[in-house]
């Protein structure tokens, strides 16, 4: 098993429509939001009430995925979150087993029903939620916006990972950066993607980050994109033809494609490297 770790924020909107474009491709795929704003529930339709459980009854140990999880597509399921799932931070600070909460629950839930690819949408820091993720899977994608000071949020992440490797999860490794919000032409964007090849290929061969690559998929910034929420659509049901439902369907392929690379189906992890974060699980 090869685990990877995305008004709504950009790596909700990756881990949506790369959810729905894995799921298009008859892939199993459950999408777990962590983020206590819910914007990956919304995105898939999914308001959470009082009345329905979620990801908070996990971490509070009354519920197990499979208790939450519902169904909002053909192979498609999401855990919702709610804003109660932001007195988790406190709640589990002293909790011996805080930081693998998340971990025991998906092993459960793979056991008795299992998904080839299980993504995370993750809260805007790198708290007690975030740290499950990164522990729970083995490898991260990382959502990138072609800035300078992306860059530097980056460098934090990627020091975040390797502090987790040492400490909580061996196998987590940076599979692949993804390029968001590109904007084709600008020699802004040319330069940070520039700089980035040249900080990979000097990286340290024992970093978690040593064999990532960057995704040749770029998300380019797209109306449509931030427009299909509104409507309660998936990019590729609102507006299929326009260049962000080609862009991920692209990076869906790409993805896919490291199955083949790698001999199984990684359990894998999306995460943001700025203020937003999310995570991808393949499972074998």
């Amino acid at each position: 098993m090869r685990p990877c770790t995305a008004s709504p924020s950009p790596a909700a909107r990756i881990a949506r429509a790369v959810a729905s474009a894995l799921a298009a491709e008859g892939r199993r795929v459950c999408l777990i939001d962590i983020d206590p704003q819910g914007h990956a529930s919304l995105h898939l339709g999914v308001e959470s009430h009082g009345d329905f459980p979620t990801v908070y009854q996990v971490f509070a140990g009354t519920h197990t995925l499979i208790d939450v999880r519902r169904k909002v597509g053909s192979n498609l399921w999401v855990v919702p979150a709610d804003i109660d799932l932001a007195a988790t931070e406190v709640e589990l600070v002293d909790s011996p087993n805080r930081e693998t909460v998340l971990r025991d629950a998906v092993r459960v839930m793979q056991e008795k029903d299992p998904f080839d690819y299980i993504l995370f949408d993750c809260p805007p820091s790198l708290g007690v939620l975030t740290i499950n993720a990164m522990t729970t899977v083995n490898e991260m994608f990382i959502p990138l916006q072609p800035h300078f000071f992306a860059l530097q949020g980056l460098s934090k992440l990627l020091e975040t990972s390797a502090l987790i490797t040492r400490r909580l999860n061996r196998n987590l490794q940076v599979t692949g950066i993804i390029l968001c919000l590109y904007e084709t032409g600008t020699r802004l964007a040319a330069d940070v993607t520039d700089d980035l090849r040249q900080f990979l290929a000097a990286s340290d061969p024992n970093a978690p980050w040593a064999n990532a690559q960057i995704f040749q998929s770029r998300i380019r910034r797209n109306i449509k994109l931030a427009e299909a929420p509104g409507f309660g659509q998936s990019v590729f049901e609102y507006a299929p033809n326009c260049p962000g439902s080609q862009d991920y369907r692209a990076l869906a392929t790409e993805v896919i494609a490291t199955e083949a690379n790698s001999g199984e189906k990684p359990l894998g992890s999306l995460v943001n490297d700025s203020t937003d974060n999310s995570s991808i699980q393949r499972a074998a």
